[in-house]
């Protein structure tokens, strides 16, 4: 194995592996280092991928139960084997991993397992489980990821006290779950387990759920979800978790009534954020300092401190998501190449996988009065959707912004059915700029869930919408 490249990337996950298959397309010799044994990150090991494994397992099941009677089909004696659901979800994320690793063979990426760590800016070192090797390399792209984080009073023990990693690979399904955080990681996972049968608690320190959204979304979402059983307590403030053996109590303030609230269940799954996972780059050996928030600093072209070293995704500024993550390594990739790349971070779109699921893209409302911005809005509800109501998929709406005067769409949020498809066409009518208008007279296809969309551009337009 030659040891020296033209750029190396620290970190396989959707950032690293998608920029060392973009470098290697424009004829870097590239390397790639992961101290796991598997590629794919946090994303396609314990994250993204097996999460919605489960969730669409779990949506199976409970539709199995629940909803099929209305469409005519009976069924009895409905079993749960949860260990073989596990299995899929497992047999999932192996063949996603490996189709990774193909992909780096197919395009002649050297893949090295081990723990990266800066010798100087052209020097790395990998500590692999058997040797230590050193690498040169003339470009380095910083790729680590994030990792779960937690406050004081709520450390993740792996056994009782969980992240979402461990909520992924339970043998049984929980009694009862309680749930630190109500934001996207906390209620995919909540509402999986929920509609396998478990009792669901939500603990949320803001008075809303998804609070980085649309209010309007989260306020639909919490009622939705409250209606399949899950107990929300917003507001409250954690104070205390304890494994007690064979069950976990969690105490918290109830800060409307300035009272105490005490859980008690089997798993208490921690889902209050991510922070950069940096640890070990050995960052200090070529001058990079992280920031207050533990990120790595880059200028507009993704550059840090140093001039031939790069990060991308979770470690520097920015939404903690794998699609921004793929977008940045794109960048670095054709940057690198003398190419002109570009990022419109405005229009990286946010989804929710629950069900219903929840998108959104471009500006919120509360943003567009807190910088007083003036704007029309028109929203449809799925409830007055032919197809909607055709598949008993009724529940949520979609809302548009626009400008009042030009009609430039300038956010569009969505909470129903396919919406996590759905949001392409918004992102994809944004990024050119689009008007309300512009979608209302392109014709969609009946019955489709996508001409929700096109209504709620027609209600934006003058109170148009057709069928509501």
């Amino acid at each position: 194995m030659s040891n020296e490249y033209d750029v190396v990337i620290i970190g396989s996950g959707p950032g690293g592996y998608v920029c060392a298959i973009r470098m290697a397309q424009l004829g870097f010799k590239t390397a790639i280092i992961e101290k796991y044994s598997t590629l794919g990150g946090t994303c396609l090991n314990v994250g993204c991928i097996p999460s919605k494994a489960l969730l669409d397992s779990s949506e199976r099941y409970h539709q199995t139960i629940h909803s099929h009677t209305v469409h005519g089909i009976e069924v009895e004696n409905v079993k749960l084997d949860f260990p073989k659901m596990m299995g899929r979800v497992q047999s999932v994320v192996d063949t996603t991993c490996n189709g990774v690793q193909f992909l780096m063979d197919k395009n002649k990426i050297t893949t090295i397992h081990g723990l990266g760590s800066f010798k100087d800016k052209n020097t790395i070192i990998v500590k692999g489980e058997k040797e230590t090797v050193e690498i040169k390399t003339k470009n380095t792209i910083i790729a680590t990821g994030s990792k779960p984080t937690v406050f004081p009073g709520m450390e993740i023990d792996k056994k009782r006290i969980i992240s979402s990693t461990e909520a992924l690979k339970l043998k049984d399904v929980p009694k009862h779950l309680i749930v630190i955080g109500g934001g996207v990681i906390g209620l995919e996972l909540g509402s999986a387990y929920r509609r396998l049968g478990a009792k669901v608690s939500v603990v949320e320190y803001a008075d809303g759920i998804i609070a980085m959204m649309d209010k309007e979304l989260g306020r639909n979402l919490q009622k939705v979800l409250k209606k399949d059983g899950i107990d929300f307590y917003l507001k409250h403030q954690v104070n205390k978790v304890e494994n007690k053996g064979s069950n976990v109590v969690v105490t918290a303030k109830d800060m409307k009534k300035d009272s105490d609230l005490v859980l008690e269940g089997d798993y208490c799954l921690v889902s209050v954020g991510r922070r950069p996972f940096t640890d070990g780059l050995g960052l200090e050996n070529v001058g990079i300092e992280l920031n207050e928030r533990s990120q790595i600093p880059t200028d507009n072209n993704l550059r840090t401190t140093v001039d031939n070293i790069y990060a991308i995704g979770d470690v520097t500024t920015g939404m903690m998501l794998a699609h921004k993550a793929e977008e940045e390594g794109m960048f670095v990739a054709e940057l690198l190449a003398g190419q002109k790349p570009h990022i419109n971070y405005n229009l990286i779109p946010g989804v929710v996988y629950t069900w219903p699921e929840v998108s959104s893209v471009g500006k919120t409302e509360e943003e567009l009065k807190k910088d007083g911005i003036k704007f029309k809005k028109g929203s449809f509800p799925f409830k007055a959707l032919g197809r909607a109501r055709a598949s008993e998929e009724s529940d949520g709406l979609i809302k548009v912004l626009a400008d009042p005067d030009t009609d430039e769409i300038l956010g569009v949020h969505m909470i129903g059915p396919r919406c996590a498809d759905l949001i392409a066409e918004a992102v994809l009518a944004m990024e050119y700029r689009a008007s309300a208008e512009d979608i209302a007279r392109t014709s969609h296809a009946h019955p489709t869930y996508t001409e929700a969309f096109k209504e709620a551009c027609l209600a934006a337009t003058g109170d148009r919408a057709i069928h509501s």
